[in-house]
């Protein structure tokens, strides 16, 4: 097992390090060389590591240990042959030394052959006294091979052995979401409790599961036992907050979001959960004084900029919201997101030319949303660019093959160009995969609308469904 690398150097080390400094060589046992590989290996002093198993078999030729400990750094370097070379004559000597079924595994692994480092771990289970990292390392082989139930099997075993593992907890818990098993993930987590009451990891974990099944009432329970067993835990106290803000009890959940600003350095997204509270009840000075807060802490987070810009959007506030996407743009001129913003407030200050780059850039860099293609079409449309629009819309049902909105905007810029057959058909369409959206049609193309035979289209279509 390797030491914790947060740990003092032993007197070993101490002497070790003190003999590098000196032409003086000294001897170590086998288990103080050891104790010294073990810590250079921990932290990251590879070339240290080598100099200490050198020098220890030298004096000690014959120790397992540090020949393991050798071939675990040539694993690391992807000396494969000369690893195996080396476990071949220790295999030989003892074959059922479980740690030699370990590297064995491990340059299988390293190798992408995961079913064959799994058929080693599972050799090594034979002869290993304390399984509980096989356990571990037997469920990581498992999640490469997206084996999700029996990965969570040895995860949970690992958790049988040592309560206290938290990585295998949340390892755990990660399996049964890859495998939407929230129901087995409570059912797991509550049995788990009962003998670790005070697991405040448990109690997060289980809190999130309720969400997620929107059990928010229980949710709420579990954050609450969280802080119980840990008042300090940050992420009990910011889920508890947005619980607390689904149910729309926003300013307890403030109280919560705040709470975490208090515990550690503030973050933009606590920041920014706080600003939306206050924008629900309408404290608008509030809101915009934490989404500025927001993007002075993180200037790339992009839902900063974004609330700010929607803030005001939705105040039809339009020059404010421009010169604040216009600062997101030059942070991020790739995102796709910004794009799509700036094009909606070109459109709605008629800079059509200005809109259509948007709109452009925007599904350039894979904003291939609905109703971005649809906005677009709306500009080419008003600057009446025709046959452009129709272009864009017949890009958009790449993406969006089903959609009955497209095939209305496309039958009315048809028949703003003559194509009366082409229109026909679009309208046609549009009908059949969704009469009840031809209000759609109406609000966009008014005049066409009320012509008798898209009326007659209309009622045939209606009788045609009955």
């Amino acid at each position: 097992m390797a030491n914790n690398p947060n740990e003092q150097p032993s007197p070993p080390i101490a002497k070790f390090e003190s003999m590098l400094k000196t032409d003086d060589v000294y001897f170590f046992d086998a288990e103080d060389f050891e104790d010294i590989i073990h810590h250079y290996l921990n932290h990251g002093k590879i070339s240290l590591a080598k100099k200490a198993i050198r020098m220890g078999l030298e004096q000690h030729p014959c120790s397992l240990d540090i020949q393991l400990l050798d071939v675990e750094v040539l694993v690391f370097e992807n000396e494969f042959k000369r690893a195996e070379r080396i476990l071949d004559e220790l295999q030989f000597l003892e074959p059922n030394n479980a740690e030699i079924y370990i590297q064995r595994a491990n340059i299988q692994s390293k190798q992408d052959n995961h079913m064959a480092a799994i058929a080693l771990l599972e050799d090594a289970l034979e002869y290993s006294n304390d399984p509980g990292d096989l356990y571990s390392l037997l469920g990581m082989e498992y999640l490469f091979v997206d084996d999700y139930t029996q990965a969570k099997k040895y995860f949970i075993r690992c958790l049988e052995s040592d309560p206290e593992d938290y990585a295998s907890l949340y390892n755990t818990i990660y399996c049964y979401e890859f495998l939407e098993e929230h129901d087995g993930a409570i059912r797991y987590l509550n049995t788990f409790l009962e003998t670790r009451p005070y697991c405040q990891i448990a109690w997060h974990q289980l809190g999130k599961q309720y969400y997620a099944v929107e059990m928010y009432n229980e949710a709420l329970a579990a954050f609450d036992f969280a802080i119980i067993s840990d008042d300090t835990f940050l992420g009990a106290y910011f889920e508890k907050g947005r619980v607390l803000e689904k149910l729309g009890r926003y300013e307890e959940a403030i109280q919560n979001y705040t709470a975490t600003t208090r515990l550690e350095d503030p973050t933009s997204h606590a920041y920014l959960r706080i600003g939306k509270c206050y924008e629900r009840i309408q404290r608008e000075e509030e809101a915009l004084y934490y989404y500025y807060l927001t993007v002075h802490e993180d200037p790339l987070l992009d839902k900063g900029w974004l609330a700010i810009t929607d803030f005001y959007l939705s105040r039809e506030d339009y020059p404010k919201a421009q010169e604040y996407i216009d600062k997101a743009l030059n942070i991020d001129g790739e995102n796709a997101t910004y794009w799509k913003r700036s094009g909606i407030i070109h459109k709605a200050l008629q800079q059509i030319h200005e809109a259509d780059f948007a709109f452009k850039q925007a599904t350039e860099l894979g904003n291939y949303e609905m109703d971005t293609w649809l906005l677009w079409a709306e500009v080419l449309r008003d600057c009446r660019e025709l046959e452009a629009a129709v272009l864009i819309l017949q890009q958009a049902m790449e993406f969006h093959p089903e959609s009955a909105e497209i095939q209305y905007q496309l039958a009315g810029i048809c028949l703003l160009l003559d194509e009366a057959d082409k229109a026909c058909k679009a309208l046609k369409k549009a009908l059949d995969q969704a009469p009840d959206k031809f209000a759609f049609f109406e609000k966009t193309f008014p005049e066409i609308s009320r012509a008798s035979w898209v009326q007659r289209m209309v009622r045939e279509c209606r009788k045609a469904s009955k």
